[in-house]
């Protein structure tokens, strides 16, 4: 698995290689502060199309979320896809899990799942949000990388703990909304050399007036996707939660259907 792994982060592209307007994305412009101006200058220089469209019809990018949900020995797999900030589908796939939760091999175990998900779709995605690590990963080739490189999907792992890496500040502090700290490289990466960046802490949300803070998510690309964009298309997802939109509503579509998958497979 782990030589698999080393492949697929050899094969994985962490710039960006985007089929659509990048500041188009989640319905583009917000009215609040969780897009700085240095990510919308970001995601308007993604690509070279000025015209903000996703293609010729004009539409903006469908933005997939994607998480997972466990029944027994079963993963769930949620997919939900947005179009300018709306859900237009919604699928699911069940799957055995393979291998028991092992840090690092999270692939082994959701991967399956995920990609039955995927094949149910009636459209095709134009970027998708992973519940979990792309390149902040041992080997650079967290599940949102392998997902990416299997379907060659422009993908962003969106986790909420650090696996691996260091970060350059120090995360125990109240960070302002729209804020990133760049995580790089150290010695438990295997495949990049240290002081790589290989990702972003990212404030997607704050406490206002409270000494309490919310923790930073951990964003890093999976694959066809650079980290500052990858760090820029989260944030202009973000609407008022620590997650994502699409990441939030694949969470809390994956545990409506667990009562439905528990009696299916009961």
């Amino acid at each position: 698995m782990e030589t698999l792994q080393r492949e697929i982060a050899e094969t994985s592209v962490f710039e960006d290689d985007l089929p659509f307007d990048a500041a188009t994305v989640c319905g583009g412009d917000r009215d609040d502060d969780t897009v700085t101006d240095d990510a919308q200058t970001s995601l308007a220089d993604a690509t070279d199309s000025g015209d903000g469209a996703a293609d010729a019809t004009g539409e903006p990018p469908l933005v997939a979320g994607v998480d997972q949900a466990f029944v027994d020995d079963h993963a769930v797999s949620a997919v939900v896809c947005l179009r300018g900030g709306a859900v237009v589908e919604r699928v699911y796939a069940v799957e055995p899990v393979a291998i028991p939760y092992i840090p690092g091999l999270l692939s082994f175990r959701e991967g399956t799942a995920i990609l039955s998900a995927f094949d149910a779709l009636s459209r095709e995605p134009d970027v998708a949000l992973v519940d979990g690590s792309g390149r902040i990963h041992f080997r650079e080739a967290g599940i949102a990388t392998h997902v990416g490189v299997t379907l060659d999907l422009p993908t962003v792992g969106v986790a909420k703990n650090l696996l691996c890496g260091t970060p350059r500040e120090s995360l125990d502090r109240k960070l302002p909304r729209g804020s990133r700290v760049a995580i790089e490289a150290d010695a438990d990466v295997e495949t990049a050399e240290p002081g790589t960046r290989i990702g972003d802490a990212v404030q997607t949300r704050q406490f206002e007036n409270s000494d309490r803070y919310v923790n930073p998510l951990i964003v890093s690309p999976g694959h066809r996707v650079s980290a500052d964009t990858a760090a820029d298309v989260v944030l202009a997802c973000a609407d008022g939660y620590k997650l994502p939109e699409p990441t939030r509503l694949a969470d809390a579509y994956a545990d409506e259907v667990k009562a439905e998958v528990r009696e299916n497979l009961g």
